[in-house]
């Protein structure tokens, strides 16, 4: 695409208005079943039809029942990226489709993820490997998933200029994320009692940007603006920076709510202190504690413990680290609508504010 259609592209804005939204949530709801039924058709062809009736479970369990922020968001950023002749119903269809794929790679995420951490909850029901005495054969549902992305990838959008790009999109970004989490549990020594010596801020921010920016912020931005035929690489740059920082503050945020959240209201129960989690919180704690409150965090962070859990919480407490995450959020959110208003090139502006809004004071 030339210099002029790029700009033409960036410069338009959707007829439709997002509104973060329930009527595009029950779009993409409405979809959720073709989805699932182009991905057991496609099953049927290997000719295992009870490896098929599986992969429809495990999507209907794992997949539809989020908030859909990431899906949503490649679609909100569809319609203000694509210019208004490519806003056709069959091309807004298709950005739903895409907002799946990126669902479902949360999704598989997710799967493995919980039975990395002991996980007992995730959205307000069981994690997957704990439903039904699933267990360790969790991992494989999550690989199903994962493979499940590049069916319908490949089924709906196979020969369209955008093929290539969408695809590495994805893959480049799962290989990030699977980074991050290989740095997350290194940092965790797998598990086993953690060296509180290598919770630094900087193996924080390595963390956070790998497990959680690319896949979470950058990854749905950048299908949306392939599939919107935007390919200047600057643009794609600048789009990164900021949406790296909204990944990062996301998880300083998840990392508060785990410890301080209400689990009603988050539709999971913390477990980052007796995971020995690398998170904001005990890196921060570590960061001020004394020689006396680090012995603490020595010898109650990282044990599934109650008495040693509430240990590390009054130590926090102790700390202040309410009130430091407070002013955190309130300096970031500053910081970031500054780093926005500075966007050139012809970003729309309000496309990052709205994400900014939508993640800003959140609870859950």
């Amino acid at each position: 695409m030339d210099r002029a259609r790029n700009e033409r592209a960036v410069h338009s804005v959707a007829q439709t208005n997002w509104v973060a939204s329930r009527d595009e949530s029950r779009e993409m709801m409405a979809l959720w079943p073709d989805v699932v039924r182009d991905l057991t058709e496609a099953g049927r062809h290997l000719d295992v039809p009870e490896a098929t009736k599986w992969l429809a479970k495990v999507l209907q369990y794992n997949v539809p029942s989020g908030k859909k922020n990431r899906g949503l968001s490649l679609v909100y950023a569809y319609r203000k990226l694509a210019p208004p002749d490519q806003l056709t119903e069959d091309n807004v269809r298709l950005a739903r489709i895409l907002g799946w794929c990126v669902e479902m790679v949360q999704a598989f995420f997710l799967v493995l993820d919980d039975v990395m951490d002991h996980s007992e909850s995730r959205r307000g029901q069981p994690c997957w490997y704990r439903h039904s005495n699933i267990g360790l054969a969790a991992i494989n549902d999550g690989i199903l998933i994962e493979q499940a992305v590049y069916q319908l990838l490949r089924t709906h959008f196979r020969g369209k200029p955008c093929y290539v790009d969408l695809f590495e999109t994805l893959q480049q970004n799962t290989l990030k994320t699977t980074m991050g989490q290989t740095l997350d549990q290194l940092a965790t020594n797998f598990s086993k009692k953690p060296n509180l010596d290598l919770f630094t801020m900087d193996r924080y921010n390595s963390i956070v940007k790998y497990k959680t920016g690319y896949y979470s912020f950058v990854m749905p931005v950048q299908l949306a603006m392939y599939f919107a035929g935007v390919k200047d690489p600057e643009m794609h740059r600048q789009a990164k920076t900021i949406l790296l920082e909204m990944g990062h503050f996301f998880q300083v945020q998840d990392d508060y709510l785990d410890c301080f959240g209400d689990p009603q209201v988050t539709g999971k129960q913390g477990t980052d202190i007796q995971e020995g989690k690398c998170s904001w919180l005990v890196v921060v704690a570590l960061q001020r504690a004394t020689p006396a409150q680090r012995k603490v965090l020595e010898e109650c962070y990282g044990i599934n413990d109650p008495e040693k859990i509430a240990k590390v919480k009054q130590l926090y407490n102790d700390l202040g680290l309410q009130m430091t995450y407070s002013i955190y959020e309130e300096e970031s959110y500053n910081l970031m609508n500054t780093h926005i208003q500075q966007i050139s090139r012809g970003l729309p502006h309000d496309l990052f504010f709205k994400f900014l809004e939508k993640i800003y004071r959140r609870d859950a």
